[in-house]
């Protein structure tokens, strides 16, 4: 369990114990999930170990920023909070874990916000984010994404259903509609 040294290291439990908690729940129930899409689905390849290690780090970047109705007191925009992950998993890589390839995990935390962000709604939007695609493409990103959306981290008891889940991601535009529409024929749950 790597990824438990790494959530140790961002959230010390005597300063952020709030917001560990939250993470620890929110994290391990979308792992859950996507590594129960794995094993319902071996024909499609994906690996169910990493797909558990990965979701468990994907939101890691949340310490950084602001959004105090989930104990969130950093300073930068909630929308960073994926590429702000992917910079800590590497910092903590080259620091601790010289001979491991972070790369995978880091690309989870960069890729999984909404269905994933391309340049052009970066752009559209004027999110304060590089414009450069940010969307899921290996098989592993796109099972922890789709997973992710059945989850708040405002209400963790629950799971969304995927019409509540689909009405979430509705507000941000059709075309993540569209893409976990397809997720959840390919990926069902």
């Amino acid at each position: 369990m790597f990824y438990q040294k790494i959530i140790d290291y961002y959230f010390p439990e005597e300063i952020y114990r709030e917001l560990r908690h939250i993470l620890l729940i929110h994290s391990r129930s979308v792992a859950e999930l996507a590594r129960d899409i794995c094993l319902k689905h071996p024909e499609m390849g994906a690996d169910s170990q990493f797909v558990y290690d990965a979701a468990m780090l994907h939101d890691i970047g949340i310490v950084m920023c602001d959004a105090a109705g989930i104990h969130c007191h950093g300073t930068e925009p909630y929308i960073r909070h994926g590429l702000l992950g992917a910079k800590m998993l590497t910092d903590y890589a080259a620091k601790y874990l010289p001979d491991f390839d972070i790369t995978p995990y880091a690309r989870v935390c960069a890729r999984h916000t909404g269905t994933g962000l391309t340049a052009k709604t970066i752009r559209k939007q004027g999110l304060p984010l590089p414009e450069q695609d940010l969307t899921p493409e290996t098989m592993e990103e796109k099972i922890i994404c789709y997973a992710d959306k059945f989850f708040s981290k405002t209400k963790l008891d629950r799971c969304k259903t995927f019409d509540h889940a689909e009405k979430s991601l509705s507000k941000f535009g059709e075309e993540g509609v569209a893409v976990f529409r397809e997720w959840h024929r390919m990926f069902g749950c």
